[in-house]
């Protein structure tokens, strides 16, 4: 499923999971949903994929073939994982910018970083995908993990990643997307509607933030539709790989 831009109407409408909303308001119940679960964030994540998120972003920082000197933007970055692997590679005389719409999400990533002794080569910044606050040709490397999703234009955010990109820069995309098989389709599709709102109600006390959250990833483009959109952004030499079957996959594409 992808979301084509149109100039925005009074009328215009989107989806927050499976309900249709004014596309004005799905910024805020996103904001919503991530003001609740910031502080729980990390812990909801091992707890959620059994720990598998962090070879999932491993291999994310694996493939963006960051390199010492580089500037790269974590958007969407939230607490501040990527970041922080991203700091330690790119050195001293790189710069690494954790960047989220969601100011709570960004103050657990600027003092986690900080209590882990990254602080030289990081900035913080709260920005909207949709309209980057960074000039053309500014960055090696782009990382949105498990964001994307929740953007409400798509579209206007990849055209903004491309952008900000520096000519040969690269844009990894990690999200969820859709199983390869119709039996772990099937199972993941239990484990998602039933398991992770009882965790939710149990470690942050708010089960309907991970309901949506189930909705959400049903309603994200697939890969091939995502690929699609990246390359309609202008990127070029766009790939996928399917993580754990499809659950996940990660997309990497070139600025020309």
């Amino acid at each position: 499923m992808s979301e084509k831009d149109t100039a925005p109407t009074g009328n215009d409408t989107t989806h927050f999971g499976y309900q249709t909303v004014a596309t004005g308001d799905k910024q805020k119940r996103v904001a919503d949903v991530f003001h609740s679960v910031a502080a729980k964030y990390d812990l909801m994540n091992d707890l959620m994929s059994f720990g598998v998120h962090r070879l999932w972003k491993k291999y994310t920082i694996e493939l963006s073939g960051v390199r010492r000197g580089n500037r790269v933007l974590d958007i969407a970055g939230g607490t501040g994982d990527l970041s922080y692997d991203f700091a330690r590679k790119v050195g001293p005389e790189g710069l690494v910018v954790l960047a989220d719409i969601n100011d709570s999400m960004l103050k657990v990533g600027r003092d986690r970083l900080a209590d882990r002794g990254i602080a030289g080569n990081l900035e913080t910044v709260q920005a909207n995908a949709e309209s980057l606050p960074f000039p053309d040709n500014h960055f090696d490397v782009i990382t949105i993990a498990f964001g994307l999703r929740n953007v409400t234009h798509k579209d206007r955010a990849l055209v903004e990643f491309n952008r900000v990109l520096k000519p040969g820069g690269r844009l990894l995309v990690l999200e969820f997307s859709k199983p390869r098989s119709d039996l772990l389709s099937k199972a993941y599709d239990v484990y998602s509607f039933k398991a992770l709102p009882l965790i939710g109600r149990a470690v942050t006390g708010d089960p309907d933030s991970y309901q949506y959250l189930a909705e959400s990833i049903r309603m994200h483009p697939d890969q091939d539709t995502l690929k699609s959109m990246m390359e309609e952004a202008g990127l070029v030499h766009v790939r996928y790989h399917n993580l754990t079957g499809g659950i996940v996959a990660l997309h990497r594409g070139v600025k020309a």
